[in-house]
């Protein structure tokens, strides 16, 4: 096989007043006796319909065999059923409720700042705030505590359906339930700091149950997503607590819709239903206070089987790619969902990384289906349609019918960064690149690849810009084919492998 030159596949940045320019890059031939390659011929598979070209793997010096992804799901969790109004009797309901909106929008603004200032002195000069609050305090937040009713009342919930009973504190102190609780999702020092106060709270019986909702976004009830481990990581017993929007006419669910519009749906409506069920608690065994995903995975089956529902391995991150789809006008901006969840445990990939590469995906114009061909893909990555570029598309074309969705992408490059050799592989590139031996590479050195790795524009690649640059681009490692890394790559991973065994 003839050795990659790592400069041509790439092409150059368009200019102003210059066309896009397309460079060439050599051309595979076929493996001598004497030259190991792990890239092998086609192979041709036949069947009664239709005959399909399996491509080489280009991964295979990673130790890459293959992956797969699971076939796309069509549950949406965010989607509010209702979006528009719809039918003669909601457009006449509304227009009776006008005058009912705006004495409830009385009612909503005068107890938000009723109970605002309440809670301002019941908080004002309190500083232990390792301790639990001061009786005296806690007399006034019941002030806020009606207020809240008040205003559940002005959004149309006159009364609210109850079921069970809720369990003592000391029994079951962590209550956990459908719906949504604030925490920067992002921040690791914000997520281990409310798993402490979270076992803190819940370990002191002067404290008052801690409510908590796992699944860390709003869904539309449909469904239950997975839940995050903070509720259940202290390994105290667990009473779920599940609630319900029955309708018929309007999905009170905050789905992909604006706050305003949910207000004001809300707001003329005679009434809204709401259901509140107290489960059974949950006692996690001894053995299983270290396992908080057993423990989350026992409390989502009851929570489910009681709304009827299935669970689902969408999250939050799921939600952000939605709204970053919709916020780039794409015509089904919930076929870019891909139940993070999942990539997440697999390939311990961040959602702020999953957003990244969906920003790369559509730059590569997939059609009206979410759907990129083999020219787009090949100019997103600034690669010319050759063996090489069909070789990488063909990877991630798992279904090998000529075009690869979001998810597909997205396993893909995080499959390919999970390799064991993948880290290896970066910097064993860098140092081939790096012939002066200085930890820069030279534009002389990389002509193509300048625009693309140099990200402070200076001239030259450091390693820091180079290993950044491929782990945004992972795919990309396959420019730096096994002959090229052979005479070190082979002896390090092997190595590296065997440290691994």
């Amino acid at each position: 096989m003839a050795e990659h030159d790592l400069t041509s596949p790439l092409l150059s940045p368009r200019s102003s007043d210059q066309p896009q320019t397309v460079l060439t890059v050599d051309e595979y031939s076929e493996p001598s006796d004497q030259s190991p390659s792990n890239h092998q011929p086609p192979i041709q598979t036949h069947n009664e319909e239709k005959t399909t070209l399996t491509s080489p793997n280009p991964y295979a010096f990673l130790g890459s065999d293959g992956h797969s992804v699971p076939a796309p799901t069509t549950v949406d969790p965010f989607r509010n059923g209702t979006p528009f109004i719809s039918g003669v009797y909601e457009a006449v309901k509304i227009v009776l409720c006008l005058p009912i909106m705006l004495m409830r929008l009385v009612f909503f603004g005068a107890c938000l700042a009723v109970g605002y200032i309440a809670t301002r002195i019941a908080l004002e000069g309190w500083k232990d705030k390792q301790n639990p609050m001061p009786k005296w305090r806690c007399r006034i937040m019941w002030v806020t505590r009606i207020c809240a009713r008040i205003i559940l009342f002005s959004f149309g919930y006159q009364w609210i359906r109850r079921k069970g009973k809720p369990a003592p504190r000391e029994i079951a102190p962590i209550v956990v339930s459908n719906h949504v609780i604030y925490v920067n999702r992002f921040s690791p020092a914000s997520r281990k700091n409310a798993v402490n106060e979270i076992k803190r709270r819940a370990s002191c019986d002067k404290f008052p149950r801690v409510l908590l909702f796992p699944e860390g976004t709003t869904t539309n009830g449909k469904v239950l997503i997975s839940f995050q481990l903070g509720a259940f990581i202290p390994g105290h017993p667990i009473q779920p607590i599940i609630v319900r929007y029955p309708h018929v006419h309007f999905d009170q669910s905050w789905g992909l819709i604006s706050l305003a519009k949910l207000m004001f749906r809300m707001f003329t409506q005679f009434h809204n239903y709401m259901e509140v069920e107290y489960l059974p608690i949950i006692m996690p065994p001894d053995n299983e206070k270290l396992n908080a995903v057993h423990f989350a995975e026992r409390t989502g089956q009851a929570m489910a089987s009681a709304l009827n529902v299935v669970q689902t391995s969408h999250s939050y991150g799921d939600l952000m790619l939605l709204m970053k789809a919709a916020e780039l006008q794409q015509e089904r901006p919930w076929s870019y969902m891909v139940e993070m969840a999942r990539i997440e445990s697999l390939y311990h990939i961040s959602s702020l990384e999953a957003v990244d590469f969906l920003d790369k995906f559509l730059s590569m114009n997939p059609d009206t289906s979410g759907c990129v061909k083999l020219h787009d893909f090949s100019r997103g990555l600034r690669l010319k349609a050759c063996k090489l570029s069909e070789e990488i598309f063909g990877f991630l074309d798992v279904e090998k019918n000529g075009s690869i969705t979001f998810k597909q992408f997205l396993f893909g490059v995080a499959y390919v960064m999970k390799q064991p050799l993948f880290m290896q592989a970066c910097e064993l590139a860098f140092a081939q690149c790096d012939v002066r031996g200085d930890n820069y590479c030279m534009k002389e050195e990389v002509h193509g690849l300048l625009n693309l790795f140099d990200s402070n524009n200076d001239g030259r690649i450091s390693r820091d810009d180079f290993i950044t640059c491929l782990r945004k681009n992972p795919l990309l490692i396959a420019l730096f084919s096994p002959r090229l890394l052979q005479k070190d790559f082979s002896r390090y991973g092997d190595r590296m492998l065997e440290d691994i065994v």
